[in-house]
């Protein structure tokens, strides 16, 4: 009969994390304070510097020093995960690794990320290197145990109510969680590019299972001409106003993703129109004016939150940033990745949100967000005295 052996995994790490960035490539966020009345809702700002060769994201690296041993990180990891009501487990096969002794087992864990390591042969082969977890965990009540030739980590949840999808935070991970916590509200990308807003709106789409629109094409079936054509013919403000009546007609729709007109052509970019925008979540997808020199996580995310605050851009009313330097269509899918996790954040840090966004949609899209007014009540008159529905 196996036997099975206990095991308290250490909250502080022996191990000295190191950051490491690869070449012209980082990923930073930060939360900004939310000047709307909802006081604990928190946009998140990500920004991603993507290499002309490669792309990656800021990555952690655990190194263990020990003069007669040496660390060998394992490509592939197998693993079964099980989501609990209020715990996680995590079986790790050991497969060819002879273990002996649990000495010859290492857990590490602190609030987002996992490393297990074990003793084979004379060198430290690492099991897993979780850098992301799909969300936060109370290190200090991890357990780990043997079980046959499998080892056991059980892992407590920072947030019970939370259904995790993987134990890492990735994009088939995201978009079943995000899709969860949405509850159907539509997404609206907003920013300077056409191109990246319907790029990174298809790939949204997908991953959700939503409906995807492009308000360009809307217009362009519409009108039967370009817009290009539209702004020559009939000046921009008709271009804005146009489709400002089509955010209008997708404001009553649920899960869709949006892609709006960049720039000065677009609604978006008129701080009036943002009436029918806050029916949803609005992405913005910001390009950084950082050199490539000087593109790393502390300066992006530092000019990020200087234009929120700032708010001299219509943009600034999006519910999320996303910082980009420079842009190229094959990482559409880590820009969308990135957007995902922004949105999970932001809603985790007020979990009434997409009721109150359903409650503004229900009330008509009157332009009284945040500060929803009750039924009856006239925001844009000015002249309704009633307390907002918080």
């Amino acid at each position: 009969m196996a036997t099975a052996t206990l095991c308290f995994c250490s909250a502080k790490n022996p191990i000295k994390p190191s950051k490491f960035r690869p070449s012209k490539s980082s990923l930073s966020s930060y939360n900004k304070p939310n000047s709307s009345a909802i006081t604990t809702s928190l946009s998140r700002t990500i920004s991603l510097f993507p290499s002309s060769t490669r792309f990656g994201l800021a990555k952690r690296l655990n190194p263990f020093l020990c003069k007669s041993t040496s660390t060998v990180s394992t490509s592939t990891t197998n693993y079964e995960f099980l989501d609990g009501p209020t715990e996680l487990e995590l079986r790790l096969e050991l497969g060819k690794y002879a273990i002996n002794s649990t000495r010859d087992i290492f857990v590490d864990a602190d609030e987002s990320s996992l490393t297990v390591r074990v003793q084979h042969s004379g060198s430290l082969w690492t099991l897993m290197e979780a850098t992301c977890l799909y969300d936060k965990i109370k290190p200090a009540e991890t357990i780990w145990y043997l079980d046959d030739d499998q080892l056991v980590v059980n892992l407590k949840k920072h947030d019970p109510e939370l259904h995790w999808p993987d134990i890492i935070e990735s994009w088939e991970s995201l978009s079943v969680g995000v899709m969860q916590l949405l509850k159907g509200i539509s997404i609206y990308l907003v920013g300077d590019s056409s191109e990246i807003n319907e790029k990174i709106a298809q790939e949204l789409a997908v991953g959700l299972g939503y409906t995807p629109f492009t308000t360009k094409e809307l217009l362009e079936t519409y009108g039967q001409k370009t817009i290009n054509s539209w702004v020559i013919a009939e000046g921009s403000d008709s271009v804005v106003d146009a489709e400002s009546v089509v955010l209008e007609s997708l404001s009553s729709n649920l899960r869709v993703v949006v892609a709006t007109l960049g720039g000065q052509l677009g609604a978006a970019g008129r701080a009036d129109k943002w009436q029918h925008l806050y029916a949803g979540f609005t992405v913005w997808l910001s390009q950084s004016e950082a050199t490539e020199y000087n593109a790393d996580e502390d300066s992006a995310k530092e000019e990020a939150r200087r234009n929120v605050q700032d708010g001299s851009q219509a943009y600034s009313n999006a519910d999320v940033v996303v910082k980009l330097g420079g842009w190229d269509p094959n990482y559409a899918k880590s820009v969308a990745q990135a957007s995902l996790s922004a949105l999970k954040q932001l809603i985790l840090s007020d979990k009434k949100l997409p009721g109150k966004k359903s409650l503004y949609i229900r009330l008509g899209c009157r332009g009284d967000w945040p500060y929803i007014k009750p039924p009856g009540g006239e925001p844009s008159t000015g002249g309704d005295n009633s307390q907002p529905i918080l």
